[in-house]
């Protein structure tokens, strides 16, 4: 393999257009060489050269292509990554992985077999506020940790565009949508649990799918890790909740990168991934002695290019990539219990 990674797109919405492309683009270890759009060509304007494909076919069959992003719909995840791997390409694919752990398996088996690798695209693990909760829990500042609480809400309360999310498909419904992204970001922290229990809720008028769930992480020395979304919260709590020992800590949801891509401004632009002022995470301590301390923290800058780099380290220097195939693996028996 060259040491530039020839990569294509398998579609171009939101994913491909906002969280992987321009990403891809950006670092030079890349070339963003193909994409498949099956109705309108739009990548054209925002990547010029760059091939477009009516069908993922097409796209797949290319010889000049080394990696295969796999952005499809959640239900096409599986197909997808098994018709790439076959056509000796190397994956990327979107969360979820995959609608069940034996899918999953029978990906990971797969790749082993015909020499290839496979990535999962757990992009929250490189936001700024998730990366300053970590800080804070691998510093022990908190000491023993009893109760965390990791949420993601929102408030849409009509039924969207998209059936995949929206049918009774596999890996449908919130738990598939942002279940991966708060399940991963625990997994990562604490590992796999010793035990689980959750609460699935349909509360939109109409809905045929989950749209709230809360699950909870029990691990050993009564160490307790929440996992929470709705699509029904018109004023959202903090993101991030941890009560330790020694004191708490508490951060809002930051979503700077989404926020600066949909504005237009690129991964390399000064200013990329620095949240804004305000949102710095509360740190409340206790000492010995009872007296409390409080103090603002400051998330470090973020940015989803360290994502590729990790990437490409895997694939031309044979580097671990952060996420692991049991981290997924445990993921998603949670998912689809």
């Amino acid at each position: 393999m060259s040491t530039v990674i020839s990569t294509g797109l398998l579609a171009y919405g939101m994913s491909g257009k906002l969280f992987q492309g321009p990403f891809i683009d950006a670092h030079q270890g890349f070339k963003l060489y193909a994409v498949t759009e099956r109705h309108e060509k739009n990548a054209e304007k925002d990547f010029p050269g760059i091939i477009s494909y009516d069908s993922t076919d097409d796209l797949i069959a290319d010889e000049n292509i080394d990696l295969i992003v796999v952005n499809t719909p959640n239900y096409l995840h599986y197909e997808h990554a098994k018709k790439a791997l076959h056509a000796g390409k190397h994956i990327l694919v979107e969360k979820p992985f995959a609608a069940n752990a034996a899918e999953a398996a029978e990906i990971f088996e797969l790749a082993e077999t015909l020499g290839k690798k496979v990535f999962v695209f757990q992009s929250r693990r490189w936001d700024s506020d998730f990366n300053a909760v970590k800080k804070i829990v691998e510093s022990g500042k908190l000491g023993k940790l009893s109760e965390v609480h990791f949420r993601y809400d929102r408030y849409k309360a009509s039924i969207g565009v998209k059936s995949f999310k929206e049918e009774l498909v596999p890996a449908t419904g919130l738990q598939y949508d942002l279940g991966p992204h708060l399940l991963d970001q625990a997994i990562s922290l604490f590992g796999k649990p010793d035990s689980f229990h959750k609460i699935l809720g349909k509360n939109r008028q109409g809905t045929k799918v989950d749209d709230y769930f809360s699950i909870h992480l029990s691990y050993p020395d009564s160490v307790n890790v929440f996992v929470h979304a709705s699509m029904l919260v018109v004023d959202p709590l903090p993101a991030f909740v941890l009560h330790g020992e020694k004191g708490s800590f508490i951060k809002e949801r930051a979503d700077i990168q989404e926020e600066q891509l949909l504005k237009g401004i690129k991964p390399n632009d000064s200013g990329f991934g620095i949240e804004a002022r305000g949102k710095e995470g509360k740190l409340t301590l206790i000492d010995n002695n009872g007296e409390r301390t409080q103090e603002l923290v400051p998330s470090d800058s973020a940015t989803y290019l360290s994502l590729f780099e990790d990437l490409y380290q895997s694939l031309v220097n044979d580097k671990p990539f952060p996420v692991t195939q049991a981290q997924v693996l445990a993921q998603l028996e949670i998912l689809e219990a």
